[in-house]
């Protein structure tokens, strides 16, 4: 079954001396950019899980405190 387009597709190609597009080669290249993009997406995930993590550990720890410090006496604020 052949559409309109790539029957323009295929003609563009062969005039410019290049290979047809193939629809196969499309799916891969589709499967790789969207494999590489949720990669990139977990990665922003886990770093951030870390970072969590990271964060209830020391407040665990006792190493920081999520607790406003008190003003000192005598500022009016």
């Amino acid at each position: 079954m052949s559409t309109t387009a790539h029957k323009v597709a295929t003609h563009a190609a062969a005039a410019a001396g290049r290979r047809p597009p193939s629809v196969l080669r499309e799916i891969v290249y589709g499967m790789s950019l969207g494999l590489f993009a949720g990669y990139l997406w977990k990665l922003h995930h886990w770093s951030n899980q870390r970072r969590t993590r990271e964060f209830y550990s020391l407040l665990d720890q006792g190493k920081i405190t999520v607790v406003a410090a008190e003003p000192p006496p005598g500022t009016d604020d």
